[in-house]
C-alpha cells in the first residue's frame, strides 16, 4: 500500500479520530432532521484532516503552513458547532467538555507543528 506523508502525522491521525466522533454525532442530528447542522459538522470536521493531508503535498513548508492554518480554523468551527449543540440541549455538558478539550488539544498541536514548519 502506498503511504502519503500525512499518514505519518499524529495531527492527521487525531483529526481522523475526531471525524469518527463528529460523523456519529452528525448521524444523530440527521435522524432528528437537523440536516444542515449535520452537514456543516461533517464538512468542518472533514476539513481538518483534509487540509492537513492537502497541505502535506505542498512543495514548500510555507504553503503547508497555510493549509495547517485552515485546518486549525476548521477545528474552531467544530468547537462553535459543539457550543450551539450544547445550547440547543442536543449534547450534554460532558460531551461538550470532552469534544472541546479534544479540539483544543488538536488545534494546539496543529499550531505547534505549523510553527516548526515556519522556522525552517
Amino acid at each position: 500500500m502506498a503511504t502519503f506523508r500525512f499518514m505519518n502525522l499524529d495531527i492527521w491521525k487525531e483529526a481522523i479520530a475526531l471525524n469518527d466522533t463528529f460523523f456519529e454525532l452528525a448521524d444523530i442530528l440527521s435522524e432528528s432532521r437537523s440536516y444542515r447542522v449535520a452537514e456543516q459538522l461533517r464538512a468542518a470536521s472533514l476539513s481538518i484532516s483534509n487540509n492537513i493531508a492537502e497541505g502535506s503535498g505542498s512543495y514548500s513548508d510555507k504553503d503547508f503552513a497555510n493549509f495547517l492554518n485552515y485546518a486549525r480554523r476548521s477545528a474552531f468551527e467544530c468547537a462553535n458547532i459543539m457550543c450551539v449543540l450544547f445550547n440547543r440541549k442536543i449534547i450534554s455538558k460532558e460531551q461538550l467538555d470532552e469534544n472541546l478539550n479534544k479540539l483544543d488539544i488538536l488545534s494546539r498541536k496543529i499550531s505547534n507543528f505549523r510553527k516548526t514548519l515556519l522556522k525552517t
